[in-house]
């Protein structure tokens, strides 16, 4: 990739990245955004969620600096930085939802990393790195040697070299890595492995790219309609059939088998016990860095299924009529705007009451919403007749479903699949037999599980007042 002025300066100007690091606020930007989206691998968060931790995280800082360094609101601060000037969230409504979501678009996540990369690493290899060029180029030859003699003399090379291995540890002699060479090898891995998860927001951006090109490609299309479909799907199956989308299926195929992931849970156990990677206090979420991959790889298909259901909807024959009509009064428009732009003097050219019609319709005006912080008029404030009963106000029960839904995806990260007893027996009931119903509910609308009606099983809690409740259910089983 070449680099040169024109070019640096137009992405000084438009890329979000660049446009984050020369920031203002860079810094409170950065680190609550790699603390609420890239540390957890958190792919989206609900608008009223992020402005909490977002109102906590400003909070802190003023207390650390002693006075007000930001003076805007949570939700002003989402709203700037979703907005098209910086690219740095994406805001979206998910279906059937009226709060609006974001999500971390992949030039932050690129800004990020590199804010991440300033800091000095306490540990620099480069064996392991020169050995992944020599494995690499090894695959390389492999693949593309068309002579088969030339690939049986490489094979039983190899069969000659793990034969003489063989015969070498048969006699007792056991060549051990070094601990430098162990640690050096975790610290790529670690590295590698969460650059896949910043790998899946680029795969995602892309697509959105594309389907955004498509929508512009079928507004300004003057063909034939069945021509414009087998352009459109040919793009679709072009992408499929590049680079980086074999790579990407080839990834997700290995990665749904379940030898592999039961495969790579166990090699991470067995490294993260080792004494020399011990020593470097090694994220405990590494353990468990193939699920967040398949979390993040399930929102890439979801969202690439997704544009593909909205595609088919834009290219109906209503759409299709409505676009086109849409984009020829756009054309007319800016002729007679061209026409009439030799005519215009100094003068008015046109007088206008108002850019638009006022209506005001009954149905938009809004529901009262209570303020914040309510407004007192009267100091003194006057006692009732008679007391209000306010006993209702303490009797709420409200139910996580998000945390109980964790509770089961933990538990399933160390098995296939487990009993709502046993599930219980892990994480017990806090809010009795309401928490029980959301398990149950959970299990029936969302979750993939198995309900024997010809078994039952006993659950176990305490209420509030100490006393011992059994409930018999049918027996539950949650799997994967």
């Amino acid at each position: 990739m070449q680099m040169d002025y024109q070019q640096l300066s137009a992405q000084r100007r438009s890329h979000p990245a660049w446009r984050l690091l020369a920031a203002d606020h860079a810094p409170m930007i950065a680190s609550f955004l790699h603390r609420h989206f890239i540390a957890p691998n958190i792919r989206t968060i609900a608008r009223q969620q992020l402005a909490s931790h977002l109102d906590d995280h400003l909070y802190h800082l003023h207390e650390l600096a002693g006075e007000v360094l930001f003076p805007k609101s949570a939700t002003a601060y989402l709203d700037d930085w979703a907005s098209d000037e910086r690219g740095w969230l994406r805001k979206y409504y998910p279906g059937g939802q009226d709060e609006p979501h974001y999500d971390l678009t992949s030039p932050t996540e690129q800004a990020i990393a590199w804010l991440l990369g300033l800091g000095q690493r306490q540990f620099i290899g480069t064996e392991s790195r020169l050995m992944t060029v020599f494995d690499l180029l090894r695959q390389i030859i492999d693949g593309t040697e068309l002579n088969p003699r030339t690939r049986i003399a490489e094979l039983q090379k190899r069969k000659a070299a793990i034969d003489a291995e063989i015969a070498q540890i048969a006699q007792g002699r056991l060549d051990m890595m070094e601990p430098t060479q162990i640690r050096e090898r975790f610290l790529q891995m670690s590295s590698t492995a969460r650059e896949l998860l910043s790998d899946f927001r680029a795969v995602e951006h892309n697509f959105r790219s594309l389907d955004r090109s498509v929508r512009e490609r079928i507004a300004t299309w003057e063909g034939s309609k069945g021509e414009l479909l087998q352009e459109v799907f040919g793009k679709r199956d072009m992408i499929a059939d590049t680079d980086e989308g074999k790579s990407f299926r080839a990834f997700w195929d290995l990665l749904m088998s379940p030898s592999r992931q039961d495969e790579l849970t166990a090699l991470l156990n067995a490294v993260m016990a080792l004494d020399p990677v011990r020593e470097l206090a090694p994220d405990g979420r590494l353990l468990r860095i193939h699920y967040d991959w398949l979390e993040a790889g399930e929102v890439t298909q979801r969202t690439v299924a997704r544009l593909s259901e909205q595609l088919r909807r834009y290219l109906d024959d209503q759409a299709w009529l409505e676009n086109r009509r849409i984009m020829q009064l756009i054309r007319d428009i800016e002729k007679k705007a061209l026409d009439a732009r030799a005519l215009v003097g100094h003068a008015a050219f046109i007088d206008i009451d108002a850019a638009a019609p006022n209506v005001l319709a009954p149905m938009d005006r809004t529901l009262f919403t209570p303020p914040f912080k309510p407004v007192i008029l009267h100091g003194v404030l006057e006692e009732a007749a008679e007391p209000v009963p306010s006993d209702a106000l303490f009797e709420q029960v409200h139910v996580d479903r998000l945390k109980l839904a964790s509770n089961i995806r933990r538990a399933l990260q160390e098995r296939k699949q487990v009993s709502l007893a046993a599930l219980i027996t892990e994480y017990p009931l806090e809010q009795g037999l309401a928490e029980l119903a959301t398990y149950l509910s959970l299990a029936t609308q969302e979750l993939p599980s198995v309900i024997d009606d010809t078994q039952e099983e006993t659950i176990h809690w305490t209420d509030t007042q100490g006393r011992a409740r059994i409930a018999t259910v049918p027996l539950l089983i949650f799997s994967t």
